[in-house]
C-alpha cells in the first residue's frame, strides 16, 4: 500500500514539475512575458489536466521539432515532425482534432500538392499530416501544418479521432 501511495504521489509531483517548467519557460524565453506567460500557463494547465486523466492526446514540441501520443501520463508513440518554418509558423495552443480525412488536397498561395494522406486537421487550415514529398523531418520546412512521415501519420491517423486533444508548444525543458 505505501509503495502504491509514493508511486502516485511522484507521478502527481512530476506533472506539477513539467507544467511548472513550461511556465517558467514560457517567462524566460517571451519578449512579451505577460501576454505569453498567460498563454503558456494555459498550455502548462492543459498538459496537467491531460497527464491526470486516461485521455489520448497530442503533443507537438516545435522546440524539438517532436511529436508524442499520450494516453494520460503514459507516452505511447514518438516521431520526429516538420513544423512551420519562421514565415509560416505552426500556432501554439491547446487544440482538438476537428475533421480526419485519409486523403485530401492541399493548397495556398504558393503551394498545391495532391493526395496528401492521414490528414488531421485541429486548427482552421493547421493539420498533422504524412509528407511523401520531403524527408527532412527534424527541420521547420512547412506551411504551418506539423508533417509526419506517412507511416507515422497512418498510425497517428488510426490512433486518434475527432477531439483528441492537441497541444503545440515551444519548450526550453
Amino acid at each position: 500500500m505505501k509503495n502504491n501511495i509514493n508511486s502516485t504521489y511522484c507521478r502527481h509531483f512530476g506533472t506539477f514539475c513539467a507544467g511548472f517548467a513550461l511556465t517558467i519557460a514560457a517567462f524566460c524565453s517571451s519578449s512579451n512575458g505577460v501576454i505569453a506567460g498567460e498563454k503558456h500557463n494555459t498550455i502548462a494547465y492543459k498538459v496537467m489536466e491531460l497527464q491526470q486523466s486516461s485521455q489520448r492526446w497530442i503533443e507537438i514540441d516545435l522546440s524539438r521539432q517532436k511529436l508524442i501520443a499520450w494516453e494520460g501520463n503514459k507516452p505511447v508513440y514518438a516521431v520526429v515532425i516538420s513544423s512551420g518554418k519562421s514565415s509560416t509558423p505552426t500556432r501554439t495552443g491547446t487544440f482538438a482534432i476537428q475533421t480526419k480525412y485519409r486523403v485530401t488536397r492541399m493548397a495556398g498561395p504558393d503551394y498545391d500538392v495532391p493526395d496528401v494522406p492521414y490528414t488531421m486537421y485541429y486548427d482552421g487550415g493547421m493539420a498533422i499530416h504524412g509528407a511523401y514529398w520531403h524527408n527532412l523531418f527534424g527541420n521547420p520546412v512547412s506551411h504551418g501544418c506539423t508533417n509526419v512521415a506517412v507511416n507515422h501519420a497512418k498510425w497517428l491517423f488510426n490512433w486518434a479521432s475527432v477531439g483528441t486533444a492537441v497541444v503545440v508548444h515551444k519548450s526550453e525543458i
